[in-house]
C-alpha cells in the first residue's frame, strides 16, 4: 500500500531563484512519482496510436481476405489494448492527482512557514490581499500545471512513435506530422508570452481588489458611521471593472490559444487525410494502410493538444511560482547582529524614542491623545517595529527573538480570533488545568461569557469571534493574555469595548492577576488610570509628563482635559461600593464604548456582581 502524501512533513528548501525554478523544484521534489507519470503518459498515449494499426491488420488481413481466425485474433488483440490502456488511464490519473495534491501541500506548507517566520513584519511588507490571492488562488494553479507532466512528456513520446508509423507507410505524409510540432510552436507561441503578462497583470490586480475587500469588510461600520461608504464603493467599483477589462485580455488569449489546440491538429488530419486518400487511389498504399493513416491523424489530435495545454498550464503555473517567490524573499526585521541573551532577571523596559519606561513588577498605563501614537510606542517596545528600545540597558533588536517572543507579550484589542471552542481559542499553545483557566476568565470578568455558552468553555466559537458581541471579544482576548502569564505584558486598549461597571472590575481584578509582574497598557479611561501605579502621558509621541493619575490631573490641564471627562474631575473607583462609576457625565456616559452598538452593558451585571 502507498504512504500517503504527507501533508506534516518537512517541505524541504525551496528554489526561490526564479518561477520557473520554484515550479521545477515541486515536480524535482517527488521524482518517483513525476518519473511514474511521464512513463504512465506515455505508454497509455503510444497504445492509442498503436489502435489504427491494430486496426489497419485486422482489415488487411482478416477482413479484406476473409480469413475469420485472423479477423477474430486481431479484435481481440483490439479489445485487450482497449482493456489495459483504460486501466493505464486510470493510473495515470491518480499518479497525476498524487503528484498535484502533493505540490499543492508542499507550497501550502512553505507559504505558511514565511508567513510564521515573518510574523508582525508581514503586515508591513505585503497587503493581506496578496497573501489570501497566493493561498486562493496561486496554490490551485501551480499545482495544477503539474499534472501536465504525464500527459505532456506522454505527448512528445507518442508524436514521435506516429511520425515513425507513418514514416513505414509513407515519406511525405511523415513529413507533413513532423512539420505540425514546428508550425504550432510559431503560432501559439506568442500567445503565450502575451498571456505571461496579461495574467501577471490580472494578478497583481486581483491582490490590490483582494485586499480593498478586506479592508471594507473590517471598516464598513467606520465608513458608514463617516459617510465614506459610498466613495469607497465607487474606488472598488472601478477597480474591479479594471479587473474585470483585464480577465477579459486574459480570457482572449487562452480562447485563441485552446481554440489552435483543438484546430490544427484538426487542419493535419484533414490534409493527412487527403494526402493518404490520394496514394490510395494511385495503389501507392493499401486500404488498410489508409484506416491506419487516418487512424493514426486522429489519434494525433490527443497529442498534439496536449502539447499546447501543457505550455499553456505552465504559463500560467510560472506566473503564479513567481508571486509565490516573491513572497517567500521577504525577509523578517534584521536582529541588529549577532543575538544576545535577554537579561536574566525582570529589568526595565525603555523607549527612547518616547521616554516610556515599563519598571518591573510595575502596572504603567501610556495615555495620548492620538491612540497610534500609543500603539507605535508599544510596538517599539514589543520589537514589532524598528527602534532603539532597551531591555535591562540591551538593545532589544540584538536579544534572541525567541526571548523576546517568550517573555514579552503584546496583547492587542484586535487580535485574531481563531475558529474553535473557547477553551483552546483562550489556551494558545500553552497545555492549562481548569483552575488556570477559571482564574484568567475570572480576571478578565468573563465568566458570564462562559456561563452564557451552551458548552461553557467547549461552546464553538466562530472565527473572529463573530458569535460575541465588541466587549466580549475584547475580554476573550484579555482572558488569553492573562493565561500565557508573560512577564512583560503590553496592552493595547484591553478595556475599549466595555461598560463602566466591567471596565472597573476588569481594572481592579487585572492589577490583581499581575501582581509582581510589568505591565503597561494603553488607555485614557479613568477607571483603569486610577488603579495604575505610574502614568505616562503622550504628547506628540513624547512623555510630557509622569506621575499617578490623580496627581497628573492636578497638575496636567492638557491630561485633564483628555481623560477626566467633566469639568468637576470627581470620580469614584471604591470597587467596595455600588458607585462605581459616578463621573457626573451627562449623556451618553464616561465609558460606555460598546463598539459593537450590542448595548451599553455586554455583561448585563449589576455593579455589585461586576466587581466581585
Amino acid at each position: 500500500m502507498r504512504r500517503p502524501v504527507d501533508t506534516y512533513g518537512d517541505p524541504g528548501e525551496p528554489d526561490c531563484r526564479s518561477g520557473g525554478r520554484y515550479w521545477w523544484w515541486l515536480i524535482a521534489s517527488q521524482p518517483r512519482r513525476a518519473a511514474a507519470g511521464a512513463l504512465l503518459g506515455s505508454v497509455w498515449l503510444v497504445l492509442m496510436a498503436l489502435t489504427p494499426y491494430l486496426l489497419s491488420r485486422a482489415i488487411d488481413d482478416g477482413l479484406e481476405p476473409g480469413d475469420q481466425a485472423a479477423l477474430a485474433g486481431w479484435t481481440g488483440a483490439l479489445l485487450g489494448l482497449g482493456v489495459f490502456n483504460s486501466w493505464l488511464s486510470i493510473m495515470r490519473h491518480r499518479t497525476m492527482t498524487r503528484l498535484r495534491m502533493d505540490a499543492n501541500f508542499r507550497t501550502v506548507k512553505v507559504v505558511i512557514g514565511q508567513a510564521t517566520r515573518l510574523g508582525a513584519a508581514l503586515s508591513r511588507q505585503t497587503a493581506a490581499g496578496e497573501v489570501v490571492t497566493i493561498g486562493v488562488g496561486d496554490v490551485q494553479t501551480i499545482s495544477q500545471s503539474l499534472t501536465v507532466v504525464g500527459p505532456g512528456v506522454g505527448a512528445v513520446v507518442a508524436y514521435a512513435v506516429v511520425a515513425g508509423m507513418l514514416l513505414s507507410v509513407s515519406l511525405p505524409l511523415a513529413a507533413v506530422v513532423l512539420l505540425g510540432v514546428p508550425v504550432t510552436a510559431v503560432l501559439v507561441g506568442p500567445l503565450m508570452g502575451r498571456l505571461r503578462g496579461s495574467e501577471t497583470e490580472y494578478r497583481e490586480r486581483q491582490g490590490v481588489l483582494t485586499a480593498r475587500i478586506g479592508d471594507l469588510a473590517g471598516g464598513l461600520r467606520v465608513l458608514n458611521g463617516l459617510g465614506g461608504k459610498g466613495l469607497f464603493a465607487d474606488g472598488f467599483r472601478r477597480d474591479s471593472q479594471k479587473l474585470r477589462a483585464q480577465g477579459y485580455r486574459v480570457g482572449a488569449v487562452t480562447s485563441w490559444i485552446q481554440a489552435l489546440g483543438v484546430g490544427l491538429p484538426t487542419v493535419f488530419l484533414a490534409v493527412v487525410t487527403w494526402l493518404a486518400a490520394r496514394l490510395a487511389a494511385q495503389g501507392d498504399i493499401t486500404l488498410g494502410e489508409l484506416v491506419s493513416v487516418y487512424g493514426y491523424v486522429a489519434v494525433l489530435v490527443a497529442p498534439v493538444a496536449f502539447m499546447v495545454e501543457c505550455g499553456y498550464q505552465i504559463s500560467r503555473g510560472v506566473v503564479a511560482a513567481r508571486r509565490v517567490v516573491r513572497f517567500l524573499a521577504l525577509e523578517p526585521m534584521a536582529t541588529g547582529g549577532t543575538a544576545v541573551d535577554a537579561p536574566a532577571e525582570p529589568s526595565v523596559l525603555h523607549d527612547p524614542q518616547s521616554g516610556v519606561r515599563v519598571a518591573p513588577g510595575r502596572l504603567t498605563a501610556l495615555v495620548g491623545a492620538r491612540p497610534a501614537e500609543s500603539a507605535a510606542v508599544v510596538d517599539r517596545l514589543g520589537r514589532y517595529a524598528p527602534s532603539a528600545a532597551t531591555w535591562g540597558g540591551v538593545r532589544l533588536d540584538g536579544i534572541a527573538l525567541p526571548q523576546v517572543r517568550e517573555r514579552i507579550l503584546v496583547a492587542d484589542n484586535e487580535a485574531d480570533l481563531f475558529a474553535g471552542t473557547l477553551r483552546d481559542l483562550v489556551s494558545g499553545r500553552g497545555d492549562h488545568d481548569e483552575e488556570a483557566v477559571g482564574r484568567a476568565v475570572h480576571a478578565a470578568v468573563a465568566d458570564d461569557i462562559v456561563l452564557g455558552l451552551p458548552d461553557g468553555l467547549d461552546s464553538a466559537v466562530d472565527a473572529q469571534g463573530r458569535s460575541l458581541s465588541g466587549g466580549q471579544r475584547q475580554r476573550v482576548r484579555l482572558v488569553r493574555a492573562l493565561l500565557a502569564d508573560p512577564e512583560v505584558l503590553l496592552a493595547v486598549e484591553p478595556t475599549s469595548a466595555l461598560d463602566a461597571h466591567t471596565e472597573a472590575a476588569v481594572a481592579a481584578r487585572l492589577r490583581a492577576a499581575r501582581s509582581g509582574r510589568s505591565t503597561l497598557v494603553t488607555t485614557t479611561s479613568p477607571l483603569v488610570l486610577d488603579r495604575v501605579d505610574t502614568v505616562y502621558y503622550l504628547v506628540d509621541g513624547k512623555v510630557a509628563a509622569v506621575g499617578g493619575h490623580r496627581e497628573l490631573l492636578d497638575e496636567e490641564p492638557g491630561y485633564r482635559a483628555l481623560v477626566a471627562r467633566d469639568t468637576d474631575d470627581t470620580y469614584d473607583t471604591d470597587i467596595d461600593g455600588a458607585d462605581v462609576n459616578d463621573t457626573g457625565v451627562e449623556g451618553e456616559g464616561a465609558n460606555d464604548r460598546d463598539v459593537d452598538g450590542a448595548g451599553t452593558n455586554d455583561t448585563d451585571l449589576d455593579a455589585e456582581e461586576a466587581l466581585r
